[in-house]
């Protein structure tokens, strides 16, 4: 049994988000909700919120709660959509500032 939780167009760069996603991929849940509790990057809370939408949306799939059965399969963060911004400089002219954004995929599934 398998779960997929996604969170699309969230701040902050797909470069960053990896560094994270890699720690807690092919961990068990309660391990990976651990490791996530104590990371210090700004998107573990949000990945944080998206592995636990993926066990609700188990328990509400299965009927039964099962964590410590699950383990993170798949995890994978892709580019979103890039919002331009313009800060003036010097001499009249402007530069782009990327705001970058991307979405997140997390499957959770049982123990084999």
């Amino acid at each position: 049994m398998h779960a997929i939780a996604r969170v699309r167009n969230l701040r902050g760069s797909a470069r960053k988000a990896r560094l994270v996603l890699d720690l807690i991929r092919g961990k068990s849940v309660p391990e990976a909700q651990e490791i996530l509790t104590f990371s210090k990057k700004r998107v573990a809370h949000n990945v944080a919120k998206l592995l636990n939408s993926a066990v609700a949306n188990a328990t509400v799939k299965e009927g039964k709660s099962m964590t410590d059965n699950m383990v993170v399969s798949k995890v994978f963060a892709d580019d979103g959509p890039i919002m331009k911004r313009y800060r003036p400089r010097a001499h009249g002219r402007a530069t782009v500032v990327r705001r970058r954004t991307c979405h997140i995929t997390l499957e959770i599934m049982d123990k084999e």
